[in-house]
């Protein structure tokens, strides 16, 4: 039986394009690049949302607090053998209002909601790898996408891995810096999402991980 891993995450696990306002192919998202590296023996499951958050219901737009979706998400791909986490950037907006360590316990929230939906998991034990997704370059404050994400984002994320670092820690979850193995740059029209060499570069190092994880 394959080992089915789900990815939960926002736009930069939809795969979401500056460039264009559309979506990479499935020849350049991270999820599909995943799924070519890990093999037929794994099933890679694509959650991605675009401005989807770890536990905040946005004012603006609905259905993108991560903490309402998370059981029904679980438990319609059960049996589960990995959830990915990568959340945090939304997080970041202004109109929340929440400091690094605030976001970072909404993420412990997730993760507990996460782990308590236990007829989900394989086996009946969670397993749950939390990435910290890139920070967002202070160049976006120079962008349009500035009015709506609002001011200080850029360094709300630049401190996000320490606290998702702690709270892996403090959960029982494995662990993994996206700062730390994405090289590539954010692209140069919003700052804040992947490039396509970002896309291969956080797949080649999630597959590892996941690889020895799963192992």
């Amino acid at each position: 039986m394959k080992k089915h891993i789900v990815c939960f995450g926002d736009s930069n696990t939809h795969g979401y394009c500056a460039r264009t306002g559309g979506r990479f192919g499935e020849e350049q998202r991270w999820t599909c690049l995943l799924q070519n590296k890990l093999g037929e023996e794994y099933l890679i499951i694509e959650e991605g949302l675009s401005g989807r958050t770890t536990c905040f219901s946005d004012p603006i737009h609905e259905g993108l607090n991560g903490l309402e979706y998370i059981y029904p998400c679980l438990m319609s791909h059960e049996p589960v053998d990995l959830l990915v986490i990568m959340l945090g950037t939304n997080d970041t907006k202004e109109r929340f209002g929440s400091s690094a360590a605030c976001i970072a316990l909404g993420l412990k929230r997730l993760v507990q909601k996460a782990m308590a939906t236990v007829d989900c998991w394989r086996g009946g034990r969670a397993n749950i790898l939390i990435v910290t997704p890139q920070n967002i370059h202070p160049n976006y404050a120079r962008t349009e996408i500035a009015e709506t994400m609002g001011a200080g984002c850029a360094q709300k994320s630049e401190k996000l891995a320490e606290e998702f670092r702690k709270i892996a820690e403090l959960m029982g979850c494995h662990y993994l810096d996206g700062n730390k193995v994405i090289t590539a740059e954010p692209n140069d029209i919003d700052y804040m999402h992947l490039t396509e060499q970002g896309h291969w570069q956080l797949a080649e190092a999630l597959a590892e991980d996941i690889r020895e994880i799963l192992s």
